[in-house]
């Protein structure tokens, strides 16, 4: 994993709990937008629902050879 690197689309991103014992969530990216050093992301969350996601520093990016999941 690499904690403020680009992702690419099919890389997933894995953004850490703000309170204690609250599990990690994890998103696959679908679609890069905005400009380059201003990228934020198109992602499909594991509960399955879609969104736009802005990481922030608590984000870590799993290339997808490292997270593929199918």
């Amino acid at each position: 994993m690499t904690k403020q690197a680009r992702a690419r689309v099919g890389d997933w991103i894995e953004v850490h709990g703000h309170a204690q014992g609250e599990p990690p969530r994890t998103a696959l990216v679908l679609e890069v937008l905005g400009e380059p050093g201003q990228e934020h992301y198109r992602v499909r969350w594991d509960e399955e629902h879609e969104s736009i996601l802005y990481p922030g520093p608590d984000a870590m990016i799993r290339p997808k050879e490292a997270g593929d999941r199918g």
